[in-house]
C-alpha cells in the first residue's frame, strides 16, 4: 500500500508524464493547450540562456579546458531516446581492444548526490571538492546503479578494462582518470552541450525516426539546442535507422553542416538475460509467449516493437518516465497481474534491469532484451567508424569548425 509520500510521488509523476505527452504532441485538449502555451513561453527564456552561455565561450569570457590527451564526444541536441549508451559502449570497447586507455565520463543522471548541507559546509569551509565517482576503475564495478546512476552503472558492468567516472564537472573527472589511472582517451557521454572541456570530435546522435521532435527548445520541445548547433558536429550517427534513404533529412543536416558523414545504424536484439542470474536465452524462446513488458526509458515504443516483432504477444504494457525507480509496491502489482493472468514472462530494457532490486523474487520470471549497434551504411561496420573518426591521432585537429552562433 503507497504511503503518503509514495502519493505526493506519484502525484507529481503523473503531472511529469502530461508534460511528457504535451511535449511529444500525444495530447491536444484544451489543458493540452493551455500548459504548451506556458511552456512556450519558458523555451524562449531557455533559448536566450543557451545562447548567452554559447556567446560567452565564443568571446572567450569562458574558456574550455585543454587535457591534453584525445577527447571524444557523444551526445545529442534532443533530450533521451537517441540510443546513446550502446554507441558509448561499442566505441568504448573498440578503442580498448585497439590498446587505447579509456574512460567514460558521465554527470551520473539520477545518481545519489551529495546532501545539499554537506556541499555548502564544503564551500564555506573551503574544503576540497568530493572526488569523481568511481563506477569502475577498469578491473571491478565499485558502485551500483542506485549511487552511480543506471547508465554508467550499465556501461561499468559491460565493460571490463574501461573507466566509468561520474562527476558533473567532467574536467576535474578527466584529469583524475589521466593521473589516477593513466588514461589517454576520454569518452564524454551525453557531452554535446559539455562546453568547458576541449574536444576533438563531436559524435552527434540523430533519432532517425523522430530526429528534432516539434522542433521546438525545452521546456515546449525536446531541443537542448538549436538545430543550426549541429555544425559542431564532426561525425552524425542516424540512429533507430530503418535503412530508407530519407532525403529531407539528409538535405537539412546538408544545410548547417555541408559534406557531414553521415552514419546510418540501428538497435538490433541480440538474446534475453534473466534478471540476477547468467541465464540467457536466444529471441526465438520469444515467439508465440504471452508477456508484458516493463520500460521506464524515454521511447517505449522501439523496445515494444522488438518484443513485438519477435513474435511475442503483449498481454500489458508498463510505462513509467525516462530513469524511474521502481517502487516495491508496484513490481509487486505488476508481477502479481502477470501471474493471475497466465502471463509466462516479464520483458524489460537493459537500462531497467539495472533499477530493480537486487533482492526481488518476482513470481513469473523477468528477463532483459539485450541490444547492440548495427551498421547499416556509411562504413562497413563499426571497426570501420573507429578506424576513421579516431585513427591515425595526427588527423584530430581541424576535424570540426570552431564554435559559432
Amino acid at each position: 500500500m503507497p504511503t503518503k509520500q509514495t502519493r505526493i510521488k506519484q502525484l507529481l509523476g503523473r503531472l511529469e508524464a502530461f508534460t511528457v505527452d504535451v511535449i511529444y504532441d500525444r495530447r491536444h485538449d484544451v489543458k493540452a493547450q493551455l500548459w504548451g502555451f506556458f511552456l512556450g513561453i519558458l523555451s524562449l527564456l531557455f533559448r536566450s540562456i543557451v545562447w548567452l552561455r554559447g556567446w560567452l565561450y565564443q568571446i572567450g569570457l569562458l574558456r574550455a579546458a585543454h587535457l591534453g590527451c584525445l577527447v571524444i564526444v557523444v551526445g545529442n541536441l534532443t533530450v533521451g531516446g537517441t540510443g546513446k549508451t550502446p554507441v558509448v559502449e561499442k566505441l568504448a570497447r573498440s578503442l580498448r581492444d585497439r590498446g587505447r586507455k579509456v574512460a567514460i565520463l558521465s554527470r551520473g543522471y539520477k545518481s545519489k548526490r551529495e546532501p545539499f548541507f554537506k556541499k555548502w559546509w564544503r564551500l564555506l569551509t573551503h574544503t576540497e571538492a568530493e572526488k569523481p565517482r568511481v563506477v569502475s576503475n577498469g578491473k571491478s564495478v565499485l558502485l551500483d546503479a542506485f549511487v552511480a546512476g543506471d547508465e554508467p552503472y550499465m556501461l561499468a558492468r559491460n565493460l571490463p578494462g574501461v573507466v566509468v567516472l561520474t562527476d558533473k564537472d567532467r574536467v576535474k573527472a578527466g584529469l583524475f582518470a589521466i593521473r589516477e589511472y593513466g588514461c589517454d582517451t576520454l569518452i564524454l557521454d551525453d557531452g554535446f552541450q559539455y562546453y568547458k572541456l576541449k574536444d576533438h570530435l563531436q559524435v552527434l546522435l540523430i533519432d532517425k525516426s523522430n530526429p528534432f521532435g516539434n522542433g521546438q527548445m525545452l521546456p515546449r520541445g525536446l531541443l537542448r539546442e538549436p538545430i543550426k548547433n549541429m555544425k559542431r558536429a564532426s561525425y552524425v550517427f542516424l540512429t533507430k535507422s530503418d535503412g530508407i534513404k530519407d532525403e529531407a533529412l539528409e538535405t537539412q543536416i546538408g544545410q548547417y553542416r555541408p559534406g557531414l558523414d553521415l552514419i546510418e545504424c540501428h538497435h538490433a536484439p541480440q538474446y534475453l538475460q534473466r534478471v540476477g542470474s547468467d541465464e540467457q536465452r536466444p529471441l526465438t524462446d520469444l515467439a508465440g509467449r504471452k508477456v508484458s513488458v516493463m520500460s521506464a526509458i524515454a521511447v517505449p515504443e522501439s523496445f515494444e516493437t522488438f518484443v513485438e516483432e519477435l513474435g511475442a504477444t503483449i498481454v500489458h504494457k508498463h510505462r513509467y518516465l525516462d530513469h524511474h525507480r521502481f517502487d516495491p509496491w508496484e513490481l509487486a502489482e505488476i508481477t502479481e497481474e502477470s501471474a493471475n493472468e497466465g502471463i509466462e514472462w516479464i520483458v524489460t530494457t537493459e537500462k531497467d534491469a539495472v533499477r530493480l532490486p537486487k533482492d526481488w523474487d518476482p513470481k513469473v520470471p523477468v528477463y532483459f532484451l539485450r541490444v547492440e549497434i548495427k551498421i547499416l551504411s556509411g562504413v562497413d561496420d563499426f571497426e570501420a567508424v573507429v578506424s576513421r573518426i579516431c585513427f591515425p591521432r595526427q588527423t584530430l585537429r581541424n576535424t570540426r569548425p570552431p564554435f559559432r552562433l
